[in-house]
C-alpha cells in the first residue's frame, strides 16, 4: 500500500534515473525528488512523505543491485533535504539562497566540502530552523526512517555504497545538526568501524564526515556521556591502528569541551590509552602520550579525582614488557603518591609490588622515577586504623624477596624493617608466615642483602622469646645445608653479634648446641664458632673477657656456659682454654686425647689454631713465652701440641721455630724450683696473680681454689662427651660397613646365580665339539 502511495507522487522517469549507473542522472533524479517532498510537506501530506521514504528504504537501499542502493542513499538525503526546507518555509523563516542550501546537496563533492558551512553563524541559523521544524513529533519519526538505512550502508559489500552512504550522511547531519545526537552511538559505531576501511576513498569520506559530527557534538546541549563511555571503554581494545587514530582523536575533543568531564570517566579508558603507548605506530604512541599528558595535568589541578580505580590500571600497566608504557605508568603512579592522600591508603600494597621491580629496571629513567617514588610511599606514615594493611605490604615486601634483582630484593628488606620500627605488634603477629622467607634469603649471593637480613632477623629478635626463636631456626637451617654454614655462617654470626649483644648469642648458641643430639653437625658447629670467636673483630670484647675467666666472676660464667658445648670439639676446647689462660687445664686436656681423636679432621683445626698462635689475638700468649718459668704449662701446653703435629706439615715447622725463640735460662730456674722444693708462688715477678695459681703451682685442687672452676670436673665431662663422639663414629662405621658387606653378598650371589644358569644351559654343537677335543 506504502509503495503504491509512493509510486503515484513520484514519477516512473525519477525512479528509473534515481537507480542509473551514472551519477548526474541519480543527482538530477534527487533533485526532483527533494521537490516532490517540499510540495507533499506542504500540502500536509506525511502520509505520503513515509510511503516515499519506505519506498526508497526497501526498495533501494535494501536492493541487491549496487546502482539501486547508491540511489536510495541520495534519495533519502535529498527527502531530509525537502522536509527541512519545507519547514523554514512554514515557519515563515527566510530561506537561504541555494548557494548556502549546498546547490544540489545531495550531490555535496567532498573534495569542496573542507571550506563550505564553516561559519558557526551559518550553523547556528541551520540548528535553529531544523529545531523549530523537530518539534514536530511526526519530522522526528521520519529521521529515525530516514537515519538506520544510511547507517546500514556503512557495512555493504560495495566500497561505492559505503563511500556514498558516508556522503549521504554528511549532507543529513548538516541539515539536521543537534537532533542528529540521538544516533550519536551508532553513528560513531559505524564511523569507528570506516576509519579502518580498506577503501582509501571511503576513508577519506569517513574522516570528513566524522569532523562533522565532532563539530555537532561540541555545539551541542544533548550529548550524552554517560550513554558514549560505555561504547568508547568496549572499543579501546582494538588493535587496529586506524580505530586507534580515531578513538583517540575523540578522546581529546571531548575533553576538550567545557561541559563534558571525561576527567570524571577516565578510569573506563584509561586503560586502552596505555595500551596504545605500546602501538608499532609512532603516531599513534605520540598521540596517546599526549592525550595522557593533558589528563594527568588535569588530574594535579582537579580537586576531586577517583584515584583508586586508576591506580588499579596502573600497577598493572607498570609490569608492561613496553618500556615506554612503564615508565609512562611509574610516572602516573609517582604523582599520585604525591597526590592521592588518603584514597591511595588501600592501594600501597598494590602500588608497592608494581614499584620494587621497576627499581631494577634495565632502563635508567624508570629506576629513578620507581626510586622516587618507593622513597616518598616509605616516607608516608600512616596508621592500622586508617586502612593501611600492614599484612599486605609485608606480603609484597616477603614475594619480593625472591626477586631475581639485588635491587629489588634490597628495598623489599628496607620495607621491612621500616615496618618493624613503625608497626612492630602488627608485624609480628605475620612473623610465621615471613621467617621461612627470611631465613632463606640469609643464603642469598649478595653479602648486602644477607646483612640487611640480619638486620631484619636482630630487630625481631629484640625480644626474648623471639630471639631463642631465630637461633633455633638459624642452627637448624646450618644442620639442614652446610654449605650456608660454609659460606655465610661467619658473615651471620658476626653480623648478629654486632646487631645483639655478642655474648648473648654465643651464650644462646651454646645452650643450644650443648644438646645437639647429632654429634657430627655440633662438632662443625662448634669448630665455626670457635673460629669465629677467635678471628672476628666483632668479637674482641668477649675475648678480653675470656681472658679473665679465672679472676673475673662474668668472665668465668661466660667459660663455663661455653664450655659444655665446646666439648663437642677438642680442638675447640684446647683454644678456648688457650684464650682464658687456662693452660694447666689446656694441658691437660691434650695429655687426656685418645687415639680416636687424632685424626685428620682434629690435625686440620689443630693446623688452624697453630697459625692463629702468629696472629695478633694470642699476642698476650707470645709474650708470656719470654717468661717460662712463669708460665710452665703454656709451655708444655704447647710442646704437646708439637708433639701431636707430624714433623713434616707446616704447622709444625711454624710452632716448632717460635718456641726455639724461648729463653733459654728460664728452664734452668724451673729445675731450681723442682730441686730446691720452693714454691712457685713465692717468684712472683709481679702482676699476674691468676697465672702463678694456674700454672706455677702443681696442686690443682689449689688452682681450682683460685679460679672457682673445677677443672677435675670439667676434664671429665669432656672425656665423657668425646666418649659419646667415639661410639657415633663406630656406629656410623659399623653401619657402613654392613651395608658395604650386604651389598657385596647381594653381588656374589647374583653372579652365582648367573653363573649356575649358564652350567645347566644345554650346550651347542660347537660347544660340544669344543668340549669333546678337549676331553682327548
Amino acid at each position: 500500500m506504502a509503495t503504491t502511495e509512493a509510486l503515484s507522487v513520484i514519477p516512473a522517469s525519477v525512479l528509473r534515473n534515481l537507480s542509473d549507473k551514472l551519477y548526474e542522472k541519480r543527482k538530477n533524479a534527487a533533485l526532483e525528488l527533494e521537490g516532490i517532498v517540499k510540495q507533499l510537506a506542504v500540502a500536509g501530506d506525511h502520509d505520503k512523505v513515509t510511503a516515499v521514504i519506505h519506498l526508497l528504504t526497501q526498495e533501494y537501499t535494501y536492493s541487491p543491485q549496487a546502482n539501486h542502493r547508491k540511489g536510495g542513499l541520495i534519495g533519502l538525503a535529498a527527502v531530509t533535504v525537502g522536509l527541512t526546507s519545507e519547514a523554514a518555509q512554514h515557519l515563515e523563516f527566510e530561506a537561504f539562497s541555494r548557494s548556502h542550501v549546498l546547490p544540489g546537496i545531495i550531490h555535496f563533492k567532498f573534495t569542496k566540502a573542507k571550506n563550505r558551512f564553516h561559519s558557526w553563524e551559518v550553523k547556528a541559523q541551520w540548528r535553529k530552523r531544523w529545531l523549530l521544524f523537530s518539534d514536530s513529533a511526526l519530522q522526528r519519526k521520519h529521521l529515525e526512517q530516514i537515519v538506520p538505512p544510511v547507517l546500514n550502508s556503512f557495512s555493504d559489500q560495495d566500497s561505492r555504497v559505503r563511500y556514498y552512504a558516508c556522503e549521504a550522511l554528511y549532507n543529513i547531519a548538516k541539515v539536521v545538526r543537534g537532533d542528529f545526537i540521538v544516533f550519536f552511538n551508532q553513528i560513531f559505531d559505524a564511523l569507528c568501524k570506516l576509519s579502518a576501511d580498506s577503501d582509501a576513498n571511503v576513508q577519506s569520506a569517513a574522516h570528513l564526515l566524522d569532523r562533522l559530527v565532532k563539530d555537532i557534538v561540541t555545539e551541542s546541549d544533548q550529548f550524552s556521556i554517560e550513554e558514549f563511555i560505555p561504547l568508547l571503554r568496549e572499543r579501546m581494545n582494538v588493535l587496529n591502528p586506524y580505530v586507534r587514530q580515531f578513538l583517540v582523536g575523540w578522546i581529546t575533543v571531548l575533553d576538550s569541551v567545557p561541559d563534558i568531564d571525561m576527567l570524571g570517566f577516565l578510569p573506563d579508558f584509561l586503560d586502552g590509552l596505555f595500551n596504545m603507548l605500546s602501538d608499532n605506530s609512532h603516531e599513534i604512541r605520540q598521540q596517546a602520550d599526549s592525550a595522557l599528558s593533558e589528563f594527568l595535568q588535569e588530574i594535579k589541578n582537579s580537586p576531586s579525582v577517583d584515584y583508586g580505580r586508576m591506580a588499579e590500571i596502573l600497577v598493572q600497566r607498570a609490569g608492561s614488557q613496553d618500556e615506554f608504557t612503564r615508565l609512562t605508568a611509574v610516572t602516573w603512579i609517582n604523582e599520585f603518591v604525591k597526590l592521592g592522600g588518603e584514597q591511595l591508603v588501600p592501594y600501597y600494597a598494590d602500588i608497592l609490588g608494581a614499584i620494587l621491580p621497576c627499581i631494577s629496571d634495565k632502563e635508567e629513567k624508570i629506576r629513578v622515577v620507581a626510586r622516587e617514588t618507593n622513597e616518598e610511599l616509605r616516607g608516608i606514615e600512616t596508621d592500622p586504623a586508617e586502612g593501611f594493611d600492614v599484612g599486605a605490604i609485608l606480603s609484597i615486601a616477603q614475594r619480593q624477596l625472591s626477586s631475581e634483582w639485588e635491587a629489588t630484593r634490597i628495598e623489599a628488606l628496607h620495607w621491612m624493617s621500616t615496618l618493624l620500627n613503625r608497626h612492630r605488634s602488627e608485624v609480628l603477629v605475620f612473623l610465621n608466615d615471613i621467617l621461612d622467607s627470611l631465613l632463606k634469603a640469609l643464603s642469598d649471593p649478595s653479602d648486602e642483602v644477607v646483612l640487611l637480613v640480619l638486620e631484619v632477623h636482630a630487630c625481631i629478635a629484640e625480644d626474648p622469646q623471639h630471639f631463642r626463636q631465630l637461633v633455633v631456626f638459624l642452627i637448624h637451617n646450618f644442620q639442614l645445608d652446610h654449605s650456608l654454614l660454609e659460606k655465610r655462617g661467619a658473615l651471620i654470626i658476626r653480623q648478629l653479634c654486632f646487631l645483639l649483644d655478642a655474648e648473648r648469642v654465643y651464650r644462646e648458641l651454646s645452650t643450644i648446641l650443648e644438646g645437639e643430639s647429632d654429634f657430627d653437625f655440633a662438632s662443625i658447629m662448634v669448630q665455626a664458632l670457635n673460629l669465629i670467636l677467635l678471628t672476628s673483630s666483632e668479637l674482641s670484647d668477649l675475648r678480653d673477657l675470656l681472658k679473665q675467666s679465672l679472676v673475673n666472676a662474668d668472665g668465668k660464667n661466660l667459660f663455663l656456659s661455653l664450655y659444655a658445648s665446646w666439648c663437642h670439639s677438642p680442638m675447640a676446647i684446647i683454644s678456648l682454654c688457650l684464650l682464658a689462660q687456662a693452660y694447666q687445664h689446656a694441658s691437660s686436656v691434650i695429655h687426656s686425647l685418645v687415639e680416636e681423636d687424632i685424626n685428620v679432621k682434629f690435625l686440620v683445626q689443630l693446623d688452624k689454631l697453630i697459625h692463629l698462635l702468629e696472629t695478633p689475638t694470642f699476642a698476650y700468649l707470645r709474650l708470656q713465652l719470654l717468661e717460662p718459668g712463669r708460665y710452665i704449662w703454656l709451655l708444655k701446653a704447647l710442646y704437646g701440641l708439637l708433639m701431636l703435629l707430624p714433623q713434616q706439615s707446616a704447622a709444625f715447622k711454624v710452632l716448632r721455630t717460635r718456641l726455639k725463640t724461648v729463653p733459654s735460662y728460664s728452664f734452668k730456674e724451673e729445675r731450681f724450683r723442682r730441686t730446691s722444693g720452693i714454691p712457685y708462688s713465692q717468684f712472683n715477678y709481679g702482676g699476674g696473680g691468676s697465672q702463678i695459681s694456674e700454672d706455677g703451682d702443681l696442686n690443682e685442687n689449689l688452682h681450682d681454689m683460685h679460679s672457682g672452676i673445677n677443672f677435675d670436673l670439667k676434664l671429665q665431662q669432656l672425656q665423657q662427651i668425646q666418649k659419646q663422639h667415639h661410639l657415633h663414629s663406630k656406629s656410623q662405621t659399623q653401619s657402613r660397613f654392613v651395608s658395604t658387606s650386604w651389598m657385596k653378598e647381594v653381588q656374589i650371589a647374583e653372579e652365582s646365580k648367573r653363573a649356575a644358569s649358564e652350567l645347566n644351559r644345554p650346550p651347542s654343537r660347537s660347544s660340544g665339539r669344543g668340549l669333546g677335543q678337549l676331553q682327548l
